[in-house]
C-alpha cells in the first residue's frame, strides 16, 4: 500500500477514505461513521431492521457526495409502498467554516411493520418503489436527478443499478449499519460504513480483473465496515494486498442540519391566519419539530 509522504492515517470514524488501484483501472471510497450516523438516526426511534436501512443510506450518501467533490447538496431518497415508505439523506459539501456533513430521516408505519412479524427482509420492509439521487450545485450548475427502481436486495444493490444505468460504470458497493449499546442507556447509537469500488472511465478494463476485485469486495463483513478499532488502511490491505492500492488523505464528515427558526417563520407567514388555524398550541405558540435533527422551533404569533 502506498501513501503520500506526509500521509496521516485515517481516524477511527467519521471519515471517507479515497483510494485507487491504478494498475487495475479502479478507484474506490471507504466510509465509516460513528457520531455522524448516531446523530443522523437519533431524531426518530426505529426498529433495528429499519434503522439498518437508514444507516446504510447515510453511508451511501457520504460515498456519493464526496466522490463528486460536491459544492452543494446531494439528496438520496427512497419512496416505496412498504412500511418503510420514505428514507431521505442529505449530504452537504464543505462550505466556508462548515465541514462536509450529513443528515437523515426515515418514516416507518409501525402498524404495518408489526404485521411483518419482525422480519428484517428489505423487500418486505421497503416494498416496491424507487431510489432517487438528486444533485444540487450551490453556485450555478444545473440540478440533476437520477431515478432507478429499488432492488429487493437492498440499498447497495439499488445503487449499483443506478451506476450501471446512468453512468455505465461497473460498480460494486458494500454497506453496513449496526447498533452500539452503551451500559446504562436504553436506546443504542448507530454506526454505519460502506465501501465502493468503481472502474475508472478513462481506463481500458479487463473484465476478469474486475470480476476478481468485485468478488474481493463481497467478502467484506459488516463488522469490518463499522469496527472503529480496525484501521481503515488495514482493511484495504486485507482486500487488495496483491494490488498496488494507493490511499489519499481521509476527509472528515460531520452531522449537519440547516433547519432555522427564522426561515420556518417566513414560510408560515406566507399563509393567512385561517390557513394557520389549529397549528398553534394553547399558549399561541407554533412549535415545529425538525424531522432530521429533532430540534423544536417555537414561533410566537408576533413573529408572523
Amino acid at each position: 500500500m502506498r501513501n503520500q509522504p506526509d500521509y496521516t492515517p485515517a481516524p477511527a470514524a467519521d471519515f471517507v477514505l479515497p483510494f485507487d488501484l491504478p494498475n487495475a483501472g479502479c478507484r474506490g471510497r471507504l466510509v465509516r461513521l460513528d457520531r455522524a450516523s448516531a446523530r443522523a438516526l437519533s431524531a426518530h426511534a426505529l426498529p433495528e431492521a429499519a434503522a439498518r436501512v437508514a444507516g446504510e443510506s447515510v453511508a451511501l450518501a457520504a460515498i456519493l457526495g464526496t466522490a463528486l467533490k460536491l459544492d452543494g447538496r446531494l439528496t438520496l431518497q427512497t419512496k416505496s409502498d412498504g412500511p418503510l415508505d420514505l428514507v431521505t439523506v442529505d449530504y452537504f459539501g464543505a462550505e466556508g467554516a462548515d465541514p462536509a456533513g450529513l443528515r437523515g430521516f426515515a418514516r416507518l408505519d409501525g402498524a404495518r411493520f408489526s404485521a411483518l412479524n419482525g422480519t428484517g427482509d428489505f423487500a418486505q420492509l421497503a416494498g416496491r418503489g424507487a431510489l432517487a439521487i438528486t444533485i444540487e450545485p450551490r453556485l450555478g450548475g444545473q440540478t440533476y436527478q437520477g431515478i432507478v427502481e429499488l432492488s429487493a436486495h437492498g440499498i447497495a444493490a439499488s445503487a449499483e443499478t443506478y451506476f450501471a444505468q446512468s453512468e455505465q460504470l461497473p460498480t460494486a458497493i458494500r454497506l453496513a449499519a449496526a447498533p452500539v449499546f452503551t451500559p446504562g442507556t436504553e436506546a443504542p447509537d448507530w454506526r454505519a460504513g460502506g465501501i465502493m469500488l468503481q472502474a475508472t472511465p478513462e481506463r481500458a478494463r479487463d473484465d476478469d480483473e474486475w470480476e476478481r476485485l468485485s468478488l474481493f469486495l463481497k467478502t467484506v463483513e459488516d463488522v469490518e465496515l463499522v469496527d472503529t478499532a480496525l484501521q481503515a488502511e488495514t482493511l484495504l490491505w486485507r482486500l487488495f494486498h496483491e494490488d498496488d492500492v494507493r490511499v489519499q488523505p481521509a476527509e472528515p464528515l460531520h452531522f449537519r442540519c440547516h433547519c432555522d427558526t427564522d426561515r420556518i417563520a417566513r414560510v408560515l407567514a406566507a399563509y393567512g391566519p385561517e390557513e394557520r388555524e389549529g397549528l398553534a398550541d394553547e399558549d399561541g405558540v407554533i412549535r415545529a419539530r425538525c424531522e432530521f435533527c429533532g430540534t423544536v422551533h417555537a414561533i410566537a404569533a408576533a413573529a408572523l
